[in-house]
């Protein structure tokens, strides 16, 4: 009876594990915001106690749609599925893109798409340019302030831009930095290349597009702008001391977008990565042969 009760009497201090609590990201400091007209979205919070059905919870496990863990930004799910967080926010019809909670479920293609029907082509390398890029930066471009509308530093007139094109054409890729490799591409440690150089050098577009993205607001890439060039490629350039472009700005291939920086990072790089369809791909069976 002893043992009875003794065992009653542990069941009864058993607690029920508790929830996580909300996880805030840390504020955008250091730099001159180079998008002024919305803040950064923040990290995920936990769910509420209250059981209260999640947003779009009809949707979960649909293609298309992605559901909200722990430790996820709308910047990192919009990178990762090669959008942009601003489409995210107007998909959704979120109020507040600052506050997204674990469970959600967001749509991550555009209304109308059929997510089933995305293209699968394998990526080629395709016909590049295989000029060298005039890496110089233009007279007065170094003192630029963030947000700044950058200067175009190709070494021959290139035609109109058309950022951000409604086709899966393959760009015609340029390095985006002078310095050499210091790291390649590893699909679990590193997803693009890295580049050692000084502070201060000129980061360039590596191909026509439009800037979806230039800010602080996610955690390990410091200042970052990202461009999309057209339906199925972006690129990334993280680290950066100084942003010389904003959001929606139509960019050319060679145009300094930034100038390189140990923001986030414990030396001066650049990390650069090429994503198709959001998943990152070897920059360097892109790029041309220097």
């Amino acid at each position: 009876m002893l043992t009875v009760a003794l065992i009653a009497g542990l069941s009864a201090c058993s607690v029920t594990p508790r929830r996580a609590a909300p996880v805030e990201d840390r504020p955008i400091s250091g730099v001159r915001p180079v998008a002024p007209s919305a803040s950064a979205p923040t990290q995920a919070a936990s769910a509420p106690t209250d059981a209260k059905p999640l947003p779009g919870a009809e949707n979960a496990g649909k293609p298309g749609y992605y559901t909200v863990k722990s430790g996820d930004t709308l910047i990192r799910i919009a990178l990762d599925n090669g959008q942009n967080w601003r489409d995210l926010v107007k998909w959704n019809g979120l109020d507040k893109p600052n506050v997204i909670e674990v469970g959600q479920v967001l749509r991550v293609v555009p209304p109308g798409v059929d997510p089933t029907a995305v293209a699968t082509r394998p990526v080629t390398t395709g016909k590049v340019e295989t000029r060298p890029l005039d890496g110089k930066p233009v007279a007065g471009a170094a003192s630029a302030p963030a947000g700044a509308s950058a200067p175009i530093a190709p070494a021959t007139p290139a035609p109109a831009a058309t950022a951000a094109r409604d086709s899966d054409d393959e760009p015609a890729w340029g390095w985006p930095v002078g310095s050499p490799v210091s790291a390649g591409f590893d699909e679990q440690r590193n997803k693009g290349l890295d580049f050692n150089g000084k502070a201060g050098e000129p980061v360039l577009a590596a191909a026509d597009g439009r800037v979806m993205y230039a800010g602080s607001g996610l955690r390990g890439y410091g200042n970052m702008v990202i461009i999309k060039h057209n339906n199925s490629y972006l690129t990334a350039y993280a680290h950066n001391q100084t942003l010389l472009v904003k959001e929606d700005q139509a960019v050319r291939k060679g145009q300094k977008i930034a100038e390189m920086g140990s923001s986030d990072a414990d030396q001066v790089m650049l990390h650069f990565e090429v994503r198709k369809q959001g998943k990152p791909i070897d920059p360097s069976k892109l790029l041309p042969a220097r």
